[in-house]
């Protein structure tokens, strides 16, 4: 019985030792090893902050590029959705960013998604926003060319802009609510290398 006995205490042994220096060269390591770890407290746990990210939807499409397709990013930030911003970026191909703008988050909501805008409630309004986020990028909402051959130059846009995307028959027009609740276009002008809005 012995003969079996001393091997296992051996081993259990080893264990121990090893476990012991494990946790020494941990705390050795550590830079607030005499600190005492004490948890979150349960009520401030995954606190929300305007920082916070709720969701995020991505698409590609051909925009700046016509041999690439770069990045399209939207993403709600806030405590809560109703009262949140939406975050809108345009990442090209290459990693650099084409476009960022923030809106309010109601600005997604479409009316036609409401039964009754004046009584919609809060959990009506957030679905409504989620469904905005859901069509963000719809198929339909990028068109080419940009600027059809016919359109006249809104007395709103830059006409440096509109000029240069609508010289360009392969630039691709975009559609999105603004911050305001309009629709607006954006173009990539390839000749002043930026985005452009060509439409509002």
């Amino acid at each position: 019985m012995r003969k079996i006995v001393l091997p296992a205490a051996g081993l259990l042994l080893a264990l121990h030792t090893t476990s012991c220096i494990n946790t020494e060269r941990e705390v050795g390591t550590s830079r607030n090893s005499q600190q005492v770890f004490t948890p979150t407290p349960e009520g401030a746990r995954a606190r929300l902050t305007e920082r916070t990210v709720l969701r995020t939807v991505n698409a590609t499409h051909a925009f700046s590029n016509p041999r690439t397709k770069d990045r399209f990013v939207l993403q709600l930030r806030g405590p809560k959705i109703a009262t949140s911003q939406a975050h809108f970026f345009i990442i090209s191909s290459t990693g650099d960013t084409l476009r960022k703008e923030a809106m309010p988050a109601i600005a997604l909501i479409n009316e036609r998604d409401l039964d009754d805008p004046r009584a919609a409630t809060v959990r009506d309004k957030e679905i409504a926003i989620l469904q905005g986020m859901n069509n963000f990028f719809r198929e339909e909402r990028f068109v080419q060319p940009a600027v059809p051959r016919s359109a006249v130059q809104p007395e709103n846009v830059d006409a440096q802009s509109w000029t240069s995307v609508k010289e360009d028959n392969r630039a691709v027009g975009f559609d999105y609510p603004a911050a305001d609740g309009r629709e607006r276009r954006l173009a990539f002008s390839r000749k002043l290398g930026r985005a452009v809005v060509i439409a509002e």
